[in-house]
């Protein structure tokens, strides 16, 4: 049985963590892995898993039949007019660029161009990612579920509707810059009443981990959860007591909404 071709343009921190994932994976046995960068320190470092480096966008294309676009938004035109003339009906283009679309994609290469669209996080760099995938039309069953597997192997994949790709950025894309920013906040609080700050930053890291778990597998709803910690007149009610008042889930609400204003911006 013949490997399949899958090519990275970008090789930083996201591109890097999916290839070591394919490549560290059972996978590995059907699949060779290419990349290019501009920075060939990076394609070095990726040698030892095995992935093969290319010395442009367009080679890399015309090897590969999926090509995963691991590159900012900011920069994705030009790499697409350069990947463009080594495309075919076949090329498998995957987007982890926030906002890009797949008619941006077309646009730039070919009118029948495949895409997925893959909103990744970057918990992915220790296998614990959250990746939404969608795709347009043109993507067979069979090329979709392989890209699926892939963000499988390196934590928890969710199919979603292509028009939905700019608003789950909030959701599990942007996320975790939005999570640590809170978490900051307890670290904080924790250091200026003297509490060691390396205790209370694993005994928090713990809370979430514990927390979310119990969002998942516990078979209660958050707000039974939320209701399970608060005993009447206790500390926790005095704590949420404040945050009620402060509006925190209308804070959150806003903080989404301008994350996903933006990926409509990134689009255009």
């Amino acid at each position: 049985m013949s490997k399949v071709n899958i090519g990275f343009i970008g090789a930083g921190n996201m591109g890097s963590a999916i290839m070591k994932g394919i490549a560290g994976s059972s996978a590995s046995e059907n699949i060779a892995l290419f990349a290019f960068d501009p920075d060939t320190s990076k394609l070095e470092a990726l040698a030892a898993s095995g992935v093969k480096a290319c010395s442009s966008e367009a080679e890399l294309v015309s090897v590969c039949k999926y090509v995963f676009l691991a590159v900012k938004p900011q920069i994705i035109e030009g790499v697409l007019e350069a990947a463009a003339p080594a495309a075919t009906a076949e090329t498998v283009f995957v987007s982890i660029a926030a906002g890009i679309t797949d008619e941006f994609v077309a646009r730039k290469t070919l009118p029948e161009t495949k895409v997925i669209l893959v909103m990744p996080n970057t918990p992915l760099l220790l296998g614990e990612g959250a990746s939404a995938l969608s795709r347009n039309d043109k993507v067979s069953d069979e090329e979709f579920e392989l890209i699926l597997g892939i963000f499988r192997l390196c934590g928890k994949a969710a199919v979603i509707s292509k028009d939905k790709m700019k608003e789950i950025i909030a959701i599990n894309g942007s996320s975790p810059a939005f999570i640590y920013l809170y978490a900051k906040g307890f670290i904080d609080y924790a250091e200026s009443v003297g509490i060691d700050k390396n205790a209370a930053e694993e005994l928090f890291a713990q809370s979430l981990i514990g927390s979310a778990k119990m969002i998942t597998d516990s078979g209660y709803t958050i707000d039974e959860l939320i209701k399970m910690v608060s005993s009447p007149g206790g500390t926790t009610l005095a704590g949420l007591d404040k945050l009620y008042e402060d509006n925190l889930t209308d804070t959150v609400k806003k903080c989404c909404e301008s994350c996903t204003n933006r990926a409509y911006e990134l689009s255009k």
